[in-house]
């Protein structure tokens, strides 16, 4: 059985120790740091995409890996449904403009790919749309990586029993629930639907020159560890040397010309902050 056949569906893995999960995990973040800095100075171009079930984990990963990336050579580009002029463009034109210049890593979460996920499990785009993709989308990739960009596809892979678990856990926090939509709700009932459209993206678009990475995700932790590196293997970067920045002295307070307003004549927030000296700590669970 190969790589592509089925999702896994077998037993939990374990949960990753918090402290040695959090220690490594700083580890592989100063990699991305370092990593960086050798795609600026090379004017390297790095694309990601991200796909996989809903609730699979792929946004707590992004989050993870652009952490403590310098945000101006960073990008995570999440695209909303396509406009009404969009949808009369080339299918892969709206991407085109988000893709990566020198020195740039952009993360796709999701990608064009939704035309061989949901688009085709729901019926948004007509079967002509889907083949042609399944055609073209191969080549497109062919003509990124032959134009240089670092181009890297991940799967991320999670059981149903799963899915649903997070699915409630979302539904019941506050916080979180924006990230439930009734599209992802209806992904539990058509779950085979989406197992089949997977598979036949995979057959169709797992190339030489661009394959598909699978992450299992059962474990969110796990997935973060062993995707940030995968990526930290697959690009081959070298350590650039960091500039020195001198931290210049302060003038001498008789040199300084300057004399600051009034504070009475600027309005501040509220420090409600201070409020919290005073509140009694809660006690520990």
């Amino acid at each position: 059985m190969s790589r592509h056949d089925h999702e896994r569906q077998d037993a939990a893995p374990r949960k990753l120790d918090k402290e040695r999960y959090e220690k490594e995990l700083e580890r592989l973040q100063a990699e991305l740091v370092a990593m960086q800095q050798w795609v600026i100075e090379n004017g390297e171009r790095v694309l990601l995409i991200f796909e996989g079930r809903d609730a699979a984990g792929k946004g707590s990963a992004i989050k993870r890996i652009t952490q403590y990336l310098n945000p101006r050579h960073a990008r995570i580009v999440a695209l909303p449904a396509p406009t009404e002029r969009e949808q009369t463009q080339w299918y892969f034109q709206r991407y085109i403009q988000h893709l990566p210049a020198a020195g740039e890593i952009v993360i796709m979460d999701r990608s064009w790919y939704n035309r061989a996920g949901v688009e085709r499990v729901m019926g948004f785009c007509t079967e002509t749309q889907y083949h042609r993709f399944l055609r073209q989308a191969p080549d497109f990739e062919r003509m990124l990586v032959e134009d240089g960009i670092r181009l890297i596809k991940y799967w991320f892979s999670v059981s149903d029993e799963e899915q649903e678990a997070r699915f409630r856990s979302r539904a019941e926090d506050p916080m979180r629930r924006w990230k439930l939509s009734p599209m992802d709700v209806q992904s539990i009932s058509r779950w085979e639907d989406y197992s089949r459209a997977k598979d036949a993206m995979f057959a169709a678009t797992d190339t030489p020159w661009a394959h598909w990475y699978t992450v299992e995700s059962e474990d969110k932790k796990r997935s973060r560890i062993n995707v940030i590196n995968d990526i930290l293997t697959q690009i081959p970067w070298q350590y650039v040397e960091p500039q020195e920045i001198e931290i210049p002295s302060r003038p001498a307070e008789k040199d300084k010309e300057y004399e600051r307003p009034s504070r009475a004549d600027q309005i501040y927030v509220a420090d409600v902050a201070t409020n919290l000296e005073k509140a009694p700590k809660p006690p520990r669970k």
